[in-house]
């Protein structure tokens, strides 16, 4: 049987390889966020068991990843450090056969892109307990890249430790991690004081080193620093996401269930938005996201991100983007890319 898997396993990844060179740009086919969510699909409605979804989607994504990296192995900048939440949404799209590069900042996650450095991007935009990730957001009116794709994760916050739980003095975390668990760690550790670092990675390298500390982190993070998981799930909200933008340079073809972002700048005067948002409800967009950021420097006035359903190519976004453009100072499209199911 191993060896009927091995054979099956080499003739797929084969036909991928030939698949990407036969594209007129093998190297843009390297990413194929449709393609990979349908896989996904595919697997939550056929596997069996008695492996779980998780499991199995591993051992596609290793093996289409691995079969890329025949043709290029991608440079993938991401918020570090390794098995930060971000780490993880990294290896969900792209496997393990790419080179992941860390960095210790969102914004230089967008300058490594932007530069040439690495290939894509990997950043958390929006959490379904916190709400906006201001600095992600900000970035595109910094720099001009494009949304490519989005990975959502489900976030569950573990506490760990290498002492026991009621010798706990100081719980380490990033703020995110931190205000998603306030109210579970206000009843069950309030004797801890609550400490914030720049990621939940570094939380746990601290609980590693420091004989009383513990952070909230994931399991794999436990793992990876030899940490006792001391409660699982801790998160308050039980249906805790985190969506992930893939950022690029590059537009993504049309699928049928896309999104599409874009920068809005207007008029700074009464009634100036709700005159430009009329363009969605006329031609039955559904606008899912608005958020609003101050100029910067002397001009007054707000620069708006909007995301919205449809893609770039569609003739009713089209119509929806031209309208807007129509009584915008400054429009930006950010990209069109699939929408994704949250993935554990």
């Amino acid at each position: 049987m191993d060896r009927e898997i091995i054979k099956l396993v080499s003739r797929r990844a084969a036909l991928t390889v030939k698949l990407i060179q036969g594209q007129s740009n093998p190297q843009k086919s390297l990413f194929s966020p449709f393609a990979d969510d349908q896989l996904s699909e595919l697997i939550k409605k056929g596997n069996p068991g008695p492996l779980t979804e998780p499991a199995v989607r591993g051992i596609f994504r290793e093996m289409i990843s691995g079969a890329r990296g025949v043709v290029k192995t991608l440079k993938i900048a991401y918020l570090g450090p390794a098995y930060s939440f971000t780490h993880l949404a990294a290896m969900e799209r792209f496997g393990s056969a790419t080179t992941l590069i860390p960095v210790n900042s969102i914004a230089a996650v967008f300058e490594e892109v932007n530069r040439g450095h690495a290939d894509y991007g990997i950043a958390p935009i929006e959490n379904s307990t916190d709400g906006r990730v201001v600095d992600t957001l900000d970035m595109f009116t910094r720099l001009p890249l494009k949304i490519c794709g989005e990975v959502q994760l489900a976030i569950h916050h573990n506490l760990m430790a290498r002492c026991q739980r009621s010798e706990i003095a100081e719980i380490y975390s990033k703020p995110q991690a931190l205000s998603q668990c306030r109210d579970w760690l206000s009843r069950n550790m309030a004797q801890a004081r609550l400490i914030e670092v720049t990621s939940t990675s570094t939380a746990a390298q601290l609980a590693r080193d420091k004989f009383g500390a513990a952070a909230v982190a994931s399991r794999q993070a436990a793992v990876q620093y030899e940490l006792q998981i001391v409660a699982e799930h801790i998160e308050d909200n039980k249906c805790n996401v985190t969506r992930f933008a893939v950022i690029g340079d590059e537009a993504t073809r049309s699928t049928g269930d896309d999104k599409t972002a874009v920068l809005l700048q207007i008029p700074h005067k009464p009634g100036a938005l709700a005159e430009a948002l009329t363009a969605f409800k006329k031609n039955n967009v559904n606008l899912t996201w608005i958020e609003s950021f101050p100029l910067k420097g002397p001009e007054v006035g707000y620069v708006f991100f909007l995301e919205f359903e449809g893609h770039a190519a569609d003739a009713r976004t089209k119509r929806t983007v031209g309208e807007l453009e129509r009584k915008a100072l400054r429009l930006e499209l950010l990209g069109s890319y699939p929408r994704s199911e949250p993935v554990e």
